[in-house]
């Protein structure tokens, strides 16, 4: 699944160590997520969703 997030972390400054602290993953799982290697289930999806102040639609994109 293709996603936004790596655009929406680096508006915030935030690194990739940044962004699994604040979503309680490793910063593997985050880079994974972002190379659209790993899907997140579907409730890190609403979190992720929820840092960002959005809809998960706005971040992940079905191919």
């Amino acid at each position: 699944m293709k996603n936004n997030l790596a655009e929406r972390r680096a508006e915030r400054r935030w690194t990739q160590a940044d962004l699994a602290a604040a979503l309680g993953v490793s910063r593997q799982t985050v880079i994974s997520i972002e190379r659209g290697k790993f899907d997140p289930s579907l409730p890190l999806a609403f979190l992720i969703s929820q840092t960002f102040d959005c809809a998960i639609e706005d971040i992940f994109i079905p191919e």
